[in-house]
């Protein structure tokens, strides 16, 4: 989904660059406090386990940080399998996602 950029505020539906950094900033954050728990509990787990963990929150550090990338670039919101508008429920559940549900689909097929 577009963000509004404008000076008269968003509509209903859509963020603003703001608040979009917002929700990935605290993506981010979250992620990053896995990462400290991780490793504060790794002496005592199973190490394949905690690196398996560790390699899933690095993926999703990269998909924030490509998510800003198109914040920048004006293009966060539209997904890149058909060009469509993601919903705004589905980038309020997942900010850093690039598709809308059908097309997420297809790509982990």
């Amino acid at each position: 989904m577009p963000l509004d950029t404008a000076q008269t505020g968003p509509r209903p539906g859509r963020l603003t660059s703001h608040e979009t950094r917002q929700r990935l900033e605290h993506a981010r954050n979250s992620r990053l406090a896995q990462l400290r728990a991780l490793d504060e509990s790794a002496p005592s787990t199973d190490t394949h386990l905690v690196s398996a963990q560790r390699e899933a929150i690095q993926r999703v550090l990269t998909e924030i940080d490509e998510a800003f990338a198109r914040v920048e670039e004006g293009t966060y919101g539209t997904c890149q399998g058909c060009a469509k508008p993601v919903p705004a429920e589905r980038l309020e559940i997942l900010p850093y996602t690039r598709y809308c549900v059908a097309c997420q689909g297809r790509a982990t097929a």
